[in-house]
């Protein structure tokens, strides 16, 4: 089998961040039959761009606030970006301008119906919960990534009004007041959330995720494991004080 020449075949190697010294960067650079292609996570130029691209094509506007939310929601894996900003000119169909109402019915949903649950059960505690809808969300064909990108960005928030509780204001005020609004269904998690972990842990928690973010860069083929264990480690560690 070995001596049989191969013929219309091409064999795809996924991997993580290669140095330019890496020895298979290097190998498949030299070969006259291969090549190697750099993806790189979307930036918010990048992610500006695409928005208007797909929309464009739909002949549709969007309204600044609404631009705003919907760059917090996309990223981390283009198809997804891609797919999420589909659904969403589907939605506005015969409309000249995308709305925030768009976004939040649309897009915010799609985040809520596979990330949502992962990151409201992380941060109040319920590993249970996180390691049951983490796996959902991967049989639904949802990137690592993305999930630990939201949870990158959901930490910040709460570390933003961890900060404005130590200053005095209210827990359910800062939740009523959050942008991106909140859904009523998650407001009980994260005022939870809001009272396990203060400014100092949530600092922790971000520098952790990037950690995790960094891994999954570098070991693609472990990314899934290196999330899940980055957001278990989250909800093990909730109720602990100190």
């Amino acid at each position: 089998m070995a001596e049989i020449p191969l013929r219309d075949c091409r064999i795809v190697i996924e991997a993580g961040e290669l140095r330019p010294d890496s020895p298979l960067r290097k190998a498949c650079e030299r070969a006259r039959t291969a090549v190697a292609i750099a993806c790189y996570p979307d930036t918010e130029r990048d992610l500006a761009k695409l928005i208007d691209d797909e929309l464009r094509a739909s002949n549709l506007r969007i309204a600044p606030d609404a631009r705003a939310v919907l760059m917090t929601l996309l990223g981390g894996d283009r198809q997804a970006s891609r797919n999420e900003l589909r659904k969403l000119t589907l939605y506005g169909h015969g409309k000249s301008e995308v709305t925030l109402d768009d976004v939040m019915a649309v897009a915010a949903d799609a985040s809520e119906l596979k990330i949502d649950p992962i990151l409201d059960a992380a941060f109040a505690g319920n590993p249970a919960i996180v390691e049951t809808e983490f796996g959902k969300a991967m049989v639904a064909g949802t990137y690592p990534g993305v999930i630990i990108s939201a949870a990158q960005r959901h930490a910040a928030w709460l570390h933003k009004s961890a900060l404005a509780i130590a200053d005095g204001t209210p827990i359910s005020a800062v939740v009523e007041s959050g942008f991106p609004r909140l859904h009523f269904s998650r407001k009980a998690s994260v005022e939870t959330a809001l009272r396990q972990f203060g400014v100092a842990r949530l600092a922790l928690i971000i520098e952790q995720l990037a950690t995790a973010a960094l891994e999954m860069r570098k070991q693609a083929t472990l990314a899934a494991v290196i999330a899940q264990r980055a957001l278990m480690a989250i909800a093990v560690n909730a109720k602990r004080r100190g």
